[in-house]
């Protein structure tokens, strides 16, 4: 199926499911939509970075210091992040501990987001067409990086937030 297709759970400013619509009329019509986000470390504590296609319908060719993405229409927080960090990074079997959700809005973008986070040591297997490559980074190395490369905003907030660096002012 065409990503632009997919059928995307539409939700309304308390985080409620109202509905349903195709991929590309929520970003088109910037409709609040839930995403995943899924914090991956390894034993030293280095994140797994990716570098986005330039193919991505938002924010292509950024580095996005986690793995997810948009929950589907009948998808879970949970079902969503399991199978997004299958699909973007080819990583099956691990225990997700969950942290927090929140409310996230910019000029392309209006989303609902719970973070997720796991440790993982083994093999890294990018989709193609989601995820140019892979650069392991601290949390300080992303945020150093970040001003002068592009990263997703809302990965930098999530970053910030989970080890403890300012509080973004556009999280609830």
């Amino acid at each position: 199926m065409n990503p632009a297709d997919e059928l995307v759970a539409i939700v309304d400013e308390d985080n409620r499911v109202t509905g349903a619509a195709r991929r590309a009329d929520m970003r088109a019509q910037r409709l609040l939509h839930r995403s995943t986000y899924i914090v991956v470390t390894n034993s030293a504590g280095e994140l797994y970075v990716q570098r986005r296609t330039m193919s991505k319908d938002i924010f292509p060719g950024y580095w996005d210091p986690v793995t997810g993405g948009v929950v589907l229409a009948g998808e879970s927080y949970e079902y969503g992040a399991i199978r997004e960090l299958e699909e973007e990074m080819g990583i099956a079997g691990v225990t997700l501990a969950t942290h927090f959700d929140f409310l996230y809005e910019d000029d392309q973008s209006r989303v609902w987001g719970r973070v997720f986070s796991c440790r993982w040591d083994g093999p890294i297997v990018p989709q193609p067409e989601e995820v140019q490559g892979v650069e392991r980074m601290t949390p300080r190395d992303i945020l150093s990086r970040a001003a002068t490369e592009q990263f997703t905003p809302d990965g930098l907030l999530v970053v910030r937030r989970i080890f403890s660096f300012e509080e973004a002012s556009k999280s609830k």
